[in-house]
């Protein structure tokens, strides 16, 4: 069969990611202070776009970039440009807002930026769990192999207060005997926290049992040999082993629930996370008002300083191209920053459409709602609702709630309706703590009593929706003292 080489014309349609598409999409998916970061980024980068030195009015988000556009076009010389601008408000006076600032919150007055203490000098960070431990190692008297070893010890202990190497571990890395690592380790283990330094969960309670002075006692004996039973709740197991009234063990399972199994915690370095509502939600009269937070997120402009400088010769073509291509990248930028505005608006709109009676009523009054339905009330597809809903955070009557807590499925009605899971589950909450925690109820007792509160739910949906309260079982939730 002989093979040969032709041309043809052929026709076919395929989705084209443009820059701006994909500009736009990534700029849709970011959080507040993501965008933010972004946009400093650019402003560092492309010397063509600024900040704008006065506020512009939110209905600005509406005005298309037309003359920007315009500018573009090869066919337009010399024409005047206009600055395009987003955002609501800037800061501004900002040295005056800082001037007389007193820092030290006293009578002293600093007169300029020279005569105030720099901010790493009131800055401190929280001590970890290792440096508590090496200081009380090197405030006691230890010979310096005990604290050559003790530091050994001390860098093994995880954040949760437990020792992660073995004695024979630590031997090699100290050059020590494995008694003395042991000595060295039961010293450790009376720091501060009790507990830390355990090999173990046993290790951990009965070191705080033994710092109680509860060594001999009930106490000791259920940590060394009934352990399994008391997380089992197997208590009259327990009294008939150690041949003790039930009450006995009652009281010393209530002591040893005192006790920390995880004693490093409270050293935990990890930061707090605040999280920035990208919306706020006000009620004024019967309407509810839908406000962007734009805070700290400039207002921007397409320099005109470079834009003059085109078409009239006074630089090569090469400079042109770059200043073409860099307004490109600012004006899509802006438009990309408005159309990430407006969506979010909408779909916020849409969503207090939607739920209504909970913004007016609470949680009881959450109705089922789906991406499809946000999507067809406002003409955009269901992907792009996903991508607006991802980490923005709405600051609402009813509190702090991120946009996805409104989708939720629905639970059939024996009225014909249909109620959110979201207001089940907290049913389910509001039943499991008002019950006798001497005698919790079953899941399918749960089931039953949502059924005559007109709530279609099986014994199975009790307990997943149980499950993901972080709510134990019945047996596990019963409560002996």
């Amino acid at each position: 069969m002989a093979m040969e080489m032709r041309q043809q014309l052929k026709m076919s349609q395929q989705l084209v990611m443009t820059p701006q598409l994909q500009q736009a999409i990534k700029l849709l998916q970011l959080t507040r202070l993501e965008l933010q970061d972004l946009v400093i980024q650019e402003l560092e980068e492309n010397p063509l776009l600024e900040e704008a030195a006065e506020p512009e009015d939110l209905r600005e988000l509406n005005t298309p970039l037309e003359i920007a556009e315009q500018e573009l076009e090869p066919t337009q010389e010399n024409a005047d440009f206009h600055e395009v601008k987003t955002g609501e408000e800037t800061l501004r006076d900002w040295d005056s807002y800082l001037d007389g600032y007193n820092y030290s919150s006293g009578e002293q007055q600093y007169g300029g930026d020279d005569e105030r203490p720099s901010f790493e000098n009131l800055l401190t960070r929280k001590g970890t769990l290792i440096d508590h431990l090496l200081w009380q190692l090197h405030m006691g008297q230890y010979s310096e192999m005990d604290v050559r070893v003790g530091e050994v010890i001390i860098g093994n202990v995880d954040d949760y207060g437990y020792l992660r190497a073995s004695l024979q571990e630590i031997a090699l890395a100290s050059s020590a005997t494995e008694e003395d690592v042991l000595d060295v380790l039961e010293r450790i283990q009376e720091f501060d926290p009790p507990g830390v330094a355990a090999r173990d969960l046993r290790e951990c309670l009965l070191i705080q049992a033994r710092n109680l002075g509860m060594k001999g006692s009930i106490v000791e004996s259920i940590l060394q040999n009934h352990l399994g039973d008391l997380e089992k709740r197997n208590y009259k197991q327990i009294a008939r082993s150690l041949k003790v009234d039930i009450n006995q063990v009652l009281t010393a399972s209530k002591i040893i629930s005192g006790f920390d199994p995880r004693p490093g915690s409270s050293f935990s370095t990890d930061d707090v996370h605040y999280i920035s509502p990208d919306i706020f939600v006000h009620k004024v009269g019967d309407d509810y008002v839908v406000m962007l937070n734009e805070e700290g997120l400039p207002n921007l402009k397409v320099s005109t300083q470079y834009a003059d400088v085109r078409g009239n010769g006074a630089i090569d073509s090469q400079a042109e191209n770059y200043i073409n291509d860099k307004m490109r990248s600012a004006v899509w930028l802006i438009k990309s920053i408005q159309q990430r505005q407006r969506t979010i608006y909408k779909v916020a709109k849409s969503i207090i459409r939607f739920q209504r009676e909970y913004f007016d009523r609470g949680i009881e009054y959450l109705r089922p709602l789906v991406l499809r339905d946000i999507a067809e009330d406002i003409g955009m597809h269901e992907s792009t609702i996903s991508r607006v809903t991802t980490n923005k955070y709405m600051q609402t009557p009813q509190g702090l709630l991120e946009l996805k807590y409104f989708f939720n499925s629905g639970l059939s009605t024996s009225e014909g309706d249909f109620v959110a899971s979201e207001s089940v589950k907290n049913r389910i909450k509001e039943i499991i703590e008002k019950e006798n925690s001497q005698k919790p109820l079953s899941d399918q007792k749960i089931a039953e009593m949502l059924t005559g509160q007109t709530v279609n739910i099986a014994r199975r949906t009790v307990t997943k929706y149980r499950e993901m309260l972080n709510f134990g079982s019945s047996s596990e939730r019963k409560r002996h003292f």
